[in-house]
């Protein structure tokens, strides 16, 4: 499979494992800024944070490979105690045994899910209307927000014992608007990328 398909390959048009190892430090980079911004919400142990944002973007950018590999680098500087996650939570591995661990857990599966769905959308773009590559990234988004949001319900629902009902409302609910503004920025964010490289060529 071509790596050029994805947006990081045309933004960064350098080949090679050296480039691909900028790519993927520099996705982890911008995952622990993106876990810092955070609000806690007081009727449920899970705060709102950037992090989805991060993974969806980090995904989109990298597609599914390098995107999982980046994600799973994210987790394990995180597991040994680097402050990249979101600030709120126990430190180090021990983060993989509270509320959240089943958002991070599911995060490289999310990245790869979403990285793959653009990869196919990136590959037929030139035969496509804008309309409907908007649709396919939307598309990409949303499997991404499933895997993320399954997980993270499932271990409020079996790993935190709430049950399905009670995780979904403390652990769905209360974020569904916030990750429709994600993925919307996130949508505007690729189509300006894409104009501004069309504007240059």
């Amino acid at each position: 499979m071509s790596q050029t398909k994805v947006l990081a390959d045309r933004i960064f048009p350098v080949e090679g494992v050296a480039a691909d190892a900028v790519r993927i430090v520099a996705a982890t980079i911008l995952l622990a800024l993106c876990a810092h911004i955070v609000i806690p919400l007081p009727w449920t142990p899970v705060p709102i944070t950037g992090q989805t944002f991060g993974v969806l973007l980090v995904a989109v950018m990298l597609g599914a490979r390098r995107g999982a590999l980046a994600v799973g680098l994210y987790l394990l500087e995180g597991a040994a105690g680097l402050p990249v996650f979101q600030p709120l939570g126990a430190p180090g591995i021990l983060r993989f045994a509270g509320p959240t661990a089943g958002y991070l857990i599911s995060y490289p599966f999310a990245a790869f899910v979403t990285g793959w769905m653009s990869e196919r959308a990136s590959s037929a773009a030139s035969h496509l209307t804008n309309a409907v590559r908007g649709a396919l990234l939307a598309g990409a988004l949303v499997g991404g927000e499933i895997v993320i949001f399954f997980g993270g319900c499932a271990w409020l629902a079996t790993g935190m014992h709430l049950g399905w009902r009670q995780a979904f409302t403390l652990g769905a609910l209360p974020f569904l608007p916030g990750e429709i503004l994600k993925m919307a920025l996130i949508t505007v964010a690729v189509g300006g990328v894409e104009i501004f490289r069309h504007c240059e060529q």
